[in-house]
């Protein structure tokens, strides 16, 4: 074997690629040919007892070693390696033949302890993308070179990647010349760091060192020879004489941190240098089919293409592929290249497949140039016991992980996927955001759910960090929410946490939480956040019985929440500028919304908080020192729930609209009760009086003070749908027959008949009535019913 000056055989040193197809081919041929007896990688030794693993059948790179400090399992770095990674090809062969294999880069308990945020380039943060990667160092903050970048200069190519393609991918490994790839790239790399030094990596010599005393050791423990595959980069200085006391003082007083190992899945989208990852690359699906293509990898290549763009509904047929080879071919000549690369077989595609649109080719760049494979390792790699009791609950309720972002639909009513909506609301509770909530489509009912669900490597970090809260993620977030339910700083915090709590089925956190929630509504004496926070409860008090969750203890907080709001908003809303009449507004939409769900719930006393909020609107109502948004608004509710007469409004809007009342104050009424997307637009189609009501009083503002009033009213009208405000458009052009004075529309005005239709309104009265959930025989609904149809 080639050598350094050791005093021993000298090792067979293979500098690599990271994750280069190429390298990885070179390095098996290598392997085969020199028959070492044992084989040294670059990567942490505390991984050693994990090699065994890399050989379960139920292993499938893309993967990665994970460590992560124990006090501290958010301080982590990963270690990727795919199918046609020079270190997982060399793993794999040593494990295929016997061979002893061992880590021998620096210490994890080293490299999380040295960066501050415990993230090193192996997770994404630096690491050069050229020959070398430092995947499992520690990110130096300096510029540091990129040794393809430079290279592919000095051949005169412009980009680094199709230099690399050229010298290395298209180039085959024929018999007797395995070692000739290692030896070319040593000496570019020796010439490099001649003239870069160290190339701006601070400590790439202490990994140096520990890199070449574990080399020594080997030397001693194992006969047969010596193989080490390390980052290209490293070569020169691995080959480089030193004495052990010296690398041994470079060792010397480096921190550490206690460490755990393990093996997680990976995805080829981290592999990606876009993902930011240190050492990744461009094509992680085209590498992979560059490496596992057995020959004809164009024709291999295009092919599989025409098969995913004929999935998507596109016309390509086996001409089209045809076509695209011979292009490929064609445009590979014509640049001077050995074969066709990922530009020649993408600018084919684009021209012969997709019609020159980049539409479809963006699928093709994300499906496979790129992919969305997802790894899996095997059930006895090491896991946290979080971890373990999560992927029990991924198999026994059929919700695989994967990578590719996909929709699930959750119908709450079965009990799986009840149980999988609690087990996605508990992983968010505990910062697991393997889910995301979506609008649901076609459906507005409460027992759906729709969630967006993609599985990233990072999700494995946040359950390590989970696992301080329990062992099962049922007990981990239910201590969670008690734990936040103590932290909260404010009363919406804990009524959302309640809701949350509610829809993970945590019922064993919810005394803690109604508790906290008692004690921060009884303190708390705004309000504003009273009527923010009692939405959220009453949401949970009234779909509660959906999920089959006791809402007993939530029923008492909300009603006492309730009633405090009852007693205080009437005081709370004198004297009010504009702009906190307004914010009042919404919390006073909120709370009516709310009151309207909870008269509606199984629970006693609801029925008198009903009634006690339509007493607080009369009260706001009469108020001349509340502003007038508010009073409007007031009115408008009480109309609109029945409780006040179309004549009584129509008296109160009167009124307020007469000479007396300043026109701004007028106009602040007018926004409250027709405004804000309540649907006063209509109201004003269906009921002239109050529409003429509105038009006298605004032909009568005085000049002087119309600018004033103007904004205001065009936001209130504004806000009405185009159909909506034509018609009262039409309405006003024509003229009511009696401004202000009758109910009974002029004759021939759109909108208006000379009378109800009763007939009409009989024939479509057995669908509403299926529609409300209403008994046919209550005529006093039936009534109702009857206005609404007419």
């Amino acid at each position: 074997m080639n050598g350094t000056g050791t005093g021993t055989a000298k090792p067979l040193l293979l500098g690599v690629r990271h994750h280069g197809p190429g390298s990885a081919r070179a390095v098996r041929a290598a392997l085969e040919e020199a028959r070492p007896g044992v084989v040294l990688i670059e990567g942490p030794p505390e991984a050693d007892p994990l090699i065994p693993l890399a050989a379960a059948e139920d292993m499938r790179p893309p993967v990665a070693l994970l460590a992560h400090a124990v006090d501290e399992p958010g301080r982590s770095a990963f270690w990727p390696l795919a199918e046609f990674s020079p270190e997982w090809v060399a793993l794999t062969w040593a494990l295929h033949h016997g061979v002893p294999a061992r880590f021998i880069d620096l210490p994890a308990t080293h490299t999380l302890a040295w960066d501050g945020n415990g993230n090193g380039d192996s997770d994404g943060n630096g690491g050069g993308a050229g020959a070398d990667g430092d995947r499992g160092a520690a990110a130096d903050t300096d510029v540091r070179v990129d040794p393809l970048r430079v290279l592919a200069e000095a051949a005169g190519y412009d980009d680094a990647e199709r230099w690399w393609e050229d010298v290395v991918e298209h180039r085959g490994v024929g018999k007797g010349d395995a070692l000739a790839p290692f030896t070319a790239l040593e000496e570019a790399m020796t010439a490099l760091r001649e003239e870069y030094g160290d190339g701006g990596r601070e400590r790439d010599p202490v990994r140096e060192a520990h890199m070449r005393l574990r080399i020594r050791a080997a030397q001693r423990e194992f006969e047969g020879g010596v193989a080490v595959v390390c980052g290209a980069w490293h070569v020169p200085a691995l080959r480089r004489r030193t004495t052990v006391a010296a690398d041994r003082a470079l060792l010397k007083g480096l921190p550490k941190v206690k460490t755990d190992m393990t093996w997680v899945p990976w995805t080829n989208r981290r592999l990606a240098r876009a993902s930011g990852y240190g050492a990744g690359i461009d094509s992680p699906g085209w590498y992979g089919h560059l490496f596992a293509a057995p020959d004809r990898p164009v024709e291999r290549w295009l092919t599989k293409v025409a098969g995913l763009l004929r999935a998507e509904d596109r016309i390509v047929s086996s001409a089209h592929v045809i076509e695209a080879v011979r292009l490929a071919e064609t445009l590979a000549a014509m640049r001077g290249r050995p074969l066709p690369g990922l530009g020649e077989t993408t600018d084919a595609v684009r021209a012969v497949m997709c019609d020159g649109s980049d539409v479809p080719l963006a699928l093709v760049h994300d499906r496979l140039v790129v992919g969305d494979v997802l790894g899996e390792v095997p059930a006895a790699a090491p896991a946290v016991p979080l971890q373990r009791d999560l992927t029990r609950l991924q198999r026994r309720l059929r919700l695989r992980p994967e990578a590719a972002e996909r929709e699930v639909e959750l119908d709450l009513r079965g009990e799986t996927d009840a149980e999988r909506s609690r087990l996605l609301h508990r992983l968010r509770l505990l910062g697991i955001g393997w889910g995301a909530p979506a609008a649901s489509r076609g459906s507005t009912g409460t027992f759906r759910e729709t969630w967006r669900l993609r599985w990233e490597p990072e999700l494995s970090v946040r359950v390590a960090e989970a696992g301080v809260w329990g062992t099962t993620v049922l007990a981990a977030a239910t201590a969670r929410a008690e734990a936040d339910a103590d932290a909260a700083r404010s009363l919406a915090d804990v009524t959302g946490l309640a809701e949350d709590c509610l829809r993970a089925g945590l019922s064993d956190a919810l005394p803690s939480v109604m508790r906290s929630l008692a004690d921060r509504a009884a303190l708390d004496t705004d309000v504003g956040h009273l009527a923010q926070a009692l939405p959220a409860l009453i949401r949970s008090l009234r779909y509660g019985d959906v999920r089959g969750t006791d809402t007993a203890a939530l029923a008492e907080v909300a009603a006492g929440l309730a009633e405090r709001v009852f007693v205080g908003l009437p005081p709370a809303c004198v004297g009010l500028d504009a702009d906190a009449a307004e914010e009042m507004r919404g919390h006073v939409d909120a709370v009516h919304g709310a009151v309207g769900l909870l008269g509606d719930a199984p629970a006693p006393g609801h029925g008198r908080l009903r009634a006690r909020w339509q007493s607080v609107l009369q009260t706001l109502c009469a108020r001349d020192a509340v502003p007038g948004v508010l009073r409007g608004r007031s009115v408008r509710l009480l109309l609109d729930d029945g409780e006040l007469a179309r004549e009584e409004a129509a008296r109160l809007m009167g009124l307020v609209l007469s000479p007396g009342t300043p026109p701004a104050d007028a106009a602040a009424w007018i926004e409250g009760f027709v405004g804000g997307g309540s649907g006063g637009g209509l109201l004003l189609v269906h009921d002239e009086r109050l529409l003429g009501l509105v038009d006298a009083w605004l032909t009568g503002v005085p000049a002087e003070a119309f600018a004033d009033v103007l904004p205001l009213l065009r936001r209130t009208f504004s806000a009405y749908e185009p159909g909506v405000r034509r018609t009262l458009g039409e309405l006003v052009r024509r003229g009511p027959g009696s401004r202000g004075g009758t109910t009974t529309a002029a004759a021939g005005a759109p909108g208006f008949g000379p009378g109800l239709d009763t007939a009409r309104a009989d024939a479509v009265l057995p669908v509403v009535r299926l529609l409300l959930g209403t008994d046919g025989d209550d005529r006093e609904t039936s009534a109702g019913l009857v206005g609404v149809a007419g």
